[in-house]
């Protein structure tokens, strides 16, 4: 019985992409069970032993193709295993295990599987090369497809001819040149499609408060937060993890105490540990920020409207509190040592700056509060500010109804005892260095997240990073967190989404002789009918002209920028280049499409306005 089910099993993975075959025990031992996995395209076998203390034989081999996954597995009892091997040498003339077929090439055992892996073999069998497609450009019509076709060949020195014919439909309509798109398609339907969606916005924004009730929206927002608390709770249970409302703090490198609201302690040991405890915001550390001011940890359920705001800050944080507390009618200010959002693309940052100061956000830059005071309570009451130059000795005072700080956040790591456990932190953050592989300075104590030093603070990136440090632990993967191509968004006004390096960044890792930087103004359709923001949109990429114009920095200013920036994240991860770009079609009418028409460098000085769609 056992022979006939490992045949069947060898033959169905021989006429499919890969079948791995792994012992656990070096001894001919009888096989009880086999677990069969799923994941195209790549299919592997794998027979286990109860008694396996010995060694543990398993390949690991990175790919880049995303659909390399296992999904589903399948336990079976097996009579009897003992003679497996000659069974394997008759069908693939080796009875050693790892046995290892990929697109029904046989490859060998553990050392040729690596080796070939090395060569790249493994690469090229799974993947194979993209099917290349040349076009023939005959012009022949007038609307959007043939218009670029012509102008394009013409800039090649092509000599061109453009035919054009409208026939009249049985009504007498026709229209000129430009095709179906401008004049009875896409545009047309895009503009009517957003008439829609305004109207359904208007009737969803009752759900949300709007005109514009505070309480109304803050009972709306922590009710489904809570929901979704219950859920992770309810989601630990299902996994079998034990979950323990108390507060961690090591005494020894393997030993932590636990200590919950009533400040009952319990004890606790493990074999590896993960730091993820996250940041909290930063105080100013002057007099009356504590007593009077309030962060984002209090901004979302702040029982009242705050009124008149001041923002102190220059964060994400900052701006994104202050864009849309101006987004709800209410006044605000933003106070600003330096730049708008260090550590981001700086043109990007003062272009999204200079938007929110064009709808109403004031700010008071190169100030910094040193003191806040209580002038009258209530909900909200009034506050005085006094603020000092950074230039001068110049001081100046303001009154409003609501400050909230957002300078920044630090690592909750100061009070956990890591001084116990041996791990090292940065004095002046809190930061936690690690290496490539989230591991810190102690072995066996990892960390992931906010805390990590010189990484992204965004919880996608440590959902990641943390699922693979898991699988790397547990599972014998290899593939690390990419902190590099990260696509990310800032959610101002106009909301600006970013994915690898910044202009600066760039700059300083490759020298400014060996960039290119194309970029371009654009203005979304949905804002021409209302005439707002005209030209103020901006897209621009970074390339690496020594190699073959990589794009090593994508940076987009406009509406729907999280939804924009996601795909060409993806794209950047398989090494996306400036001539794909070029050869990409786009969507028309929409903003991400910029990208697939942008000719202009930022070394030429061209012109970059958009006259039309």
């Amino acid at each position: 019985m056992f022979y006939i089910k490992l045949k069947v099993l060898i033959q169905y993975c021989c006429n499919c992409h890969l079948l791995q075959i792994n012992q656990k025990n070096k001894f001919n031992r009888p096989i009880n069970r086999y677990r069969l996995f799923f994941g195209p395209p790549i299919i592997g076998i794998g027979f286990f032993w109860p008694s396996n203390n010995r060694y543990r034989l398993c390949m690991n081999v990175t790919y880049n193709d995303p659909t390399a996954t296992l999904l589903t597995s399948l336990n079976c009892c097996l009579d009897d295993g003992s003679n497996y091997q000659e069974l394997l040498l008759e069908m693939t003339r080796q009875k050693t295990v790892p046995n290892v077929f990929v697109n029904k090439t046989h490859i060998g055992g553990c050392d040729k599987t690596m080796q070939a892996h090395k060569d790249g073999i493994l690469q090229k069998l799974l993947c194979g090369e993209s099917e290349v497609y040349e076009y023939d450009l005959i012009v022949i019509g007038g609307g959007s497809g043939g218009l670029a076709c012509s102008k394009e060949a013409a800039t090649l020195g092509k000599k061109v001819m453009v035919l054009d014919y409208v026939v009249p439909t049985p009504k007498g309509n026709s229209w000129g040149l430009g095709g179906t798109c401008v004049n009875v398609g896409c545009i047309p339907k895009k503009l009517m499609h957003q008439t829609a969606l305004l109207g359904t916005s208007m009737q969803d924004a009752r759900k949300f408060g709007w005109e514009h009730n505070w309480e109304t929206m803050k009972t709306a927002v922590n009710n489904y937060i809570g929901s979704l608390n219950w859920g992770y709770r309810v989601a630990l249970r299902d996994k079998n993890v034990n979950y323990v409302n108390s507060y961690a703090e090591f005494i020894e490198p393997h030993k932590i105490k636990a200590t919950n609201k009533r400040g009952k302690e319990t004890f606790h040991t493990a074999a590896k540990f993960i730091l993820a405890t996250g940041e909290r915001p930063r105080y100013l550390g002057i007099p009356g920020d504590k007593e009077y001011c309030i962060t984002s940890d209090d901004l979302f359920s702040l029982p009242h409207c705050p009124g008149k705001t001041l923002v102190i800050g220059a964060s994400y944080v900052a701006l994104e509190c202050g864009g849309f507390l101006a987004g709800l009618g209410l006044d605000v200010t933003v106070m600003v040592r330096s730049i708008l959002l260090r550590g981001f693309d700086q043109d990007m940052a003062n272009r999204a700056g200079e938007h929110m100061e064009e709808h109403g956000v004031k700010f008071l830059r190169k100030y910094v509060p040193v003191k806040v005071e209580e002038l009258e309570a209530g909900t909200p009451g009034r506050l005085k500010v006094t603020a000092k130059s950074t230039e001068s000795d110049e001081t100046i005072e303001g009154e409003y109804n609501t400050v909230l700080i957002a300078v920044g956040r630090d690592a909750c790591t100061g009070k956990i005892g890591l001084d116990q456990a041996g791990v090292k932190v940065n004095p002046k953050n809190g930061k936690v260095p690690v290496n490539d592989e989230e591991q810190t300075n102690v072995p066996h104590i990892y960390a992931i997240g906010d805390i990590l030093e010189g990484k992204w603070e965004l919880t996608p990136v440590a959902i990641q990073a943390g699922k693979l440090l898991a699988r790397r632990l547990y599972a014998g993967a290899s593939l690390k967190c990419d902190y590099v191509n990260v696509p990310t968004t800032v959610f101002t006004p106009l909301e600006y989404g970013a994915c690898g390096h910044s202009e600066e960044k760039a700059i300083e890792l490759y020298g400014q002789d060996n960039l290119e930087v194309y970029h371009s103004l654009f203005w979304p359709l949905e804002f021409t009918v209302p005439n707002r923001d005209n030209n103020k949109c901006y897209s621009k990429i970074i390339c690496n002209k020594l190699d073959n114009d990589r794009v090593i920095g994508f940076h987009y200013l406009g509406p729907n920028a999280g939804e924009v920036t996601q795909g060409y994240g993806a794209a950047m991860k398989c090494g996306l280049t400036k001539e794909q770009l070029d050869n990409t079609i786009g969507i028309h009418p929409t903003c991400a499409e910029i990208f697939t028409t942008m000719e202009v460098t930022k070394s030429s000085g061209g012109d970059i306005t958009q006259a039309g769609c």
